[in-house]
């Protein structure tokens, strides 16, 4: 049989195919899916969901005129195969190739990037009204999971998109799972629907009316039919509420329903809302067995799902697994988290001690809210959230957190490079956000075990305190039996000699690379002390200006921006004191990173041993050799 897919070059391809042939396309989309992220690793189970969804969408409308904004956007894999990037598919999320979210650069397709949820309904309200404004014509959809219903943001443009505009489709792809299950009562709200007998056998009735009688007339008159049963049983159905027609539940699978539905949804002059019913990891089975994994995960076994074990814990199992004991030790000690037990490892937490831990789901700002009240009647609540997406709560962390001087713990899971999920995803600006704001105390630490005494520091410190940690496997340093507290502001002095000619202060994951760089230097006869500086915020002074005293230069290491990061802050510091050495900073520059590997992407920014010392070069002083 001859593929349908290696034709596709336009969505004006998927437009001539016959129904038979766009379900043997939708086969071939999930095959070809399987087979690359087999290797590439990235959102299997998302996008094995959306394939009926995503060409029943190309089929009736007309990108890029008219525009798609998939919320999240890491379920457009199928879009991007459909929308001339099929020949490209196989380099998705490798260095060069294509980029796992949607971004406005790569293709016109792509009208919108993102990367984090919530953002698709008031983007495309923006989007909608723009074209209002403009006189146009042209359509605009907008696909979110169910999981984005429960972000705040969703419902501030569910508030307004009847108030602003007279046109507009959103799609409520409904799987019920974000990363993992989700919480709450717009998740139980959404399962009555789809649950209940009464609405089931009306609605099966009015597409029996659909298919017997036919027409524009008859679809009508089964969507009347529709109204009156939701109106019999649920007098306030919340989207209609907010001005949305409610249409739905319909089969996400069924692409002939699907097509018919859109058609019908085009024409209406007013907002309104389908709700599809999908199943994540259709057509996979390890991933609809297994939801969680498949979600987001590195190279498997195309035939079996199968990953290779990494052998040893990453930092977010290390933090779930130190948390665990605290909490034994502590009963006032709570894990939250913000639609991610998984991410952050605190489905191991949740696994132990159930009763102390909570997920909010895809509500960040309301995590540190929660978190801040949890804190104000004398509870210690360590909130689990990515660098990257703590972003969202900055507000609530000024004005809620650190105002009020609330011991809440920040765990920054991801802080750092995210490879190859690039710059929606990357955590590299928490130390720029976080430490200007009063009361703050935020810690980095070197590895494992460094971890796990921070996360024990942070149980007994009366006072907001952050911790970053990046992505993955640290260096496998054992980590002990008990923690230890670590003095707040202390530096640890790792190298050190009576003839130091440079003194390099590493943060976090730097620090191995700080131990390179001194060997090297070393190699050339010059003496270096390596310091892991454990702290962004406050940083030893007493050591800092000990240094600057003694050496020719100082340089600092990061895996963070250098606009406002750990080695602006050593330069700010020496301005005080009053004391101008030479300081050479290696970070990130002043821009977006892309997605890649990461020693690639650290040798082309020039985070590199190699890369300091060529740095460090012009300002050590020739020594003259010794005469006897």
């Amino acid at each position: 049989m001859a593929s349908i897919l290696e034709g596709i070059d336009s969505p004006e391809d998927v437009q001539k195919l016959s129904l038979s042939e766009l379900q043997q396309l939708a086969g071939e989309i999930r095959e070809r899916l399987i087979t690359v992220l087999s290797n590439n690793g990235g959102h299997l189970g998302p996008n094995l969901g959306v394939v009926e969804l995503t060409i029943a969408l190309h089929y009736v409308f007309h990108t890029p005129s008219d525009s798609f904004l998939f919320d999240v956007s890491h379920q457009a894999y199928v879009h991007k195969l459909l929308t001339g990037r099929r020949d490209r598919f196989d380099t998705i999320r490798t260095p060069g190739g294509l980029n796992g979210f949607m971004l406005r650069t790569e293709s016109p397709h792509d009208c919108y990037g993102a990367g984090h949820a919530g953002t698709a309904l008031s983007a495309a309200l923006g989007m909608a009204v723009a074209r209002d404004k403009s006189g146009g014509k042209e359509h605009v959809v907008a696909v979110a999971g169910d999981a984005a219903f429960t972000c705040g943001i969703t419902y501030e443009a569910l508030n307004n998109i009847a108030h602003h505009t007279k046109r507009l489709i959103v799609v409520l792809n409904d799987n019920e799972w974000s990363i993992d299950k989700n919480v709450g009562a717009i998740a139980s709200y959404l399962h009555k629907i789809v649950t209940s007998p009464r609405f089931d056998y009306l609605h099966d009735r009015a597409v029996k009316l659909v298919e017997k009688v036919g027409g524009v007339a008859a679809l009508r008159m089964a969507r009347k039919a529709e109204e009156v049963a939701k109106g019999m049983l649920w007098p306030s159905v919340i989207f209609e509420e907010l001005g949305l027609k409610y249409f739905g539940p319909i089969d996400g699978h069924d692409i002939a329903t699907l097509i018919k539905t859109f058609e019908f949804l085009k024409k209406q002059d007013r907002p309104v809302l389908l709700h599809v019913l999908t199943q994540k990891g259709k057509g996979f089975e390890p991933a609809m067995q297994k939801q969680k994994k498949f979600h987001g995960l590195g190279p498997y076994d195309p035939e079996t799902g199968e990953t290779k074990p990494l052998g040893r814990r990453t930092y977010s199992e290390v933090f779930a697994d130190t948390l665990v004991k605290l909490a034994e030790f502590d009963p006032k000690v709570v894990a939250i988290t913000a639609a991610m037990p998984n991410g952050t490892g605190l489905d191991r937490f949740q696994a132990q001690h159930p009763d102390k831990f909570f997920d909010v789901g895809i509500a960040e700002e309301h995590a540190v809210l929660f978190a801040a009240g949890l804190a104000a009647k004398g509870f210690k609540p360590f909130c689990a959230i990515y660098s990257t997406f703590l972003q969202r709560a900055f507000d609530p962390i000024v004005h809620d957190v650190c105002l009020q001087n609330l011991p809440v713990v920040f765990c920054m899971d991801r802080g750092g490079l995210s490879a190859d999920d690039g710059p929606t995803h990357h955590g590299l600006f928490d130390i720029s956000y976080l430490r200007a704001i009063p009361n703050l105390v935020h810690m980095v630490p070197k590895d494992e075990d460094e971890l796990a005494d921070m996360l024990f520091t942070a149980m007994h410190w009366d006072g907001p305190i952050a911790v970053r940690y990046p992505r993955g496997l640290g260096p496998d340093t054992p980590v002990k039996d008990v923690p230890r507290a670590i003095p707040v502001g202390k530096a640890e002095l790792l190298r050190h000699s009576d003839h130091d000619r440079v003194a390099i202060f590493a943060l976090g994951s730097l620090v191995p690379m700080a131990e390179e760089i001194a060997r090297k230097l070393e190699g050339e006869g010059i003496a270096a002390a390596v310091i892991n500086a454990r702290f962004a915020k406050p940083i030893d002074v007493a050591m800092l200006e000990f240094f600057a005293g003694t050496v020719e230069v100082i340089l600092t290491l990061e895996d963070h921006v250098l606009r406002g990061g750990f080695g602006s802050a050593v330069l700010e510091e020496l301005n005080s004191l009053g004391l101008h050495t030479p300081v050479v900073r290696i970070g990130w520059p002043d821009r977006f990173i892309e997605h890649g590997k990461l020693d690639a992407l650290r040798a082309k920014y020039g985070i590199t041993a190699e890369a300091a010392v060529k740095k460090l070069r012009p300002y050590l002083k020739i020594q003259q050799p010794q005469t006897v």
